[in-house]
């Protein structure tokens, strides 16, 4: 295991920002190969101070709803315009449907000159079913239960995993794919008693402590929350299911792998 490896919290808000919070965005760093999962709402500003935005490996997008990647936008803007050049353009990883989505949203900048994404990204979309490897890293996917098509993602390099939900109600298909992670980031969006109406598509931290203790994974990092919820009220609600590690993602938060 890379003694350097770490995940970095840019960005743990559910899909409206806390105060002084930004969306969902980590990188997961091994000091050779910076790789962010997710750029949604401000998380760029948050990113830049664990790692410059030319020095990336590549921007992995579990799904397409705004507060999970919105933030390609300003960092195609420092791509093109910033201080600090890339030799090469910058991977961006897009789940199956992405580029269409994205295309259309940045249809609107057709006027600045240049192909708005590709001058500075090399966009595609990976196949869920496939490894994706990357710079010596190997990224595996897992589709999740959202309103949309999503996927969750495993990281593994040296030994060292992370497997992050995205965002998804209990799904036994995300349980296998963290199967004995360091580290299992996974979403808790719903408050203790809290219903969706209709399909559920996201999880509460006590269904996030479940899906832990099934998959046996060391370490639970609880994310993806909205300002009613707390940390106390987070971590009372897992601990009695899970008994490995509990730990509330807070912007900047930095954790060993």
């Amino acid at each position: 295991m890379t003694a350097t490896a770490r995940l970095t919290i840019a960005g743990s808000s559910a899909s409206i920002p806390r105060p002084d919070r930004a969306c969902s965005s980590y990188l997961v760093d091994d000091g050779e190969t910076p790789i962010v999962l997710d750029l949604g709402t401000g998380a760029l500003a948050n990113l830049r101070r664990y790692a410059d935005y030319d020095r990336l490996s590549a921007v992995v997008i579990s799904h397409m709803h705004a507060d999970h990647f919105i933030d390609l936008i300003p960092l195609r803007y420092a791509l093109r315009y910033g201080s600090r050049r890339r030799a090469n353009k910058l991977p961006v990883h897009l789940p199956p449907g992405g580029l269409a989505m994205l295309r259309t949203l940045v249809s609107a900048f057709a006027n600045e000159g240049g192909e708005f994404l590709s001058d500075v990204f090399e966009i595609g979309e990976y196949d869920p079913s496939a490894p994706l490897l990357i710079d010596g890293a190997t990224l595996r996917f897992a589709p999740t239960s959202h309103y949309i098509p999503a996927f969750a993602v495993r990281w593994d390099r040296h030994g060292a995993s992370v497997t992050y939900s995205a965002d998804t109600a209990p799904d036994q298909r995300v349980v296998e794919l963290a199967r004995e992670s360091d580290v299992f980031l996974c979403e808790a969006t719903l408050r203790v008693g809290e219903d969706e109406p209709g399909v559920r598509g996201h999880s509460t931290a006590a269904d996030a402590a479940t899906m832990a203790r099934d998959a046996g994974v060391r370490r639970l990092v609880l994310t993806h929350y909205g300002e009613e919820s707390t940390a106390l009220d987070l971590d009372e609600s897992a601990r009695p299911i899970f008994d490995g590690e509990i730990v509330v993602a807070d912007d900047h938060r930095i954790f060993d792998l």
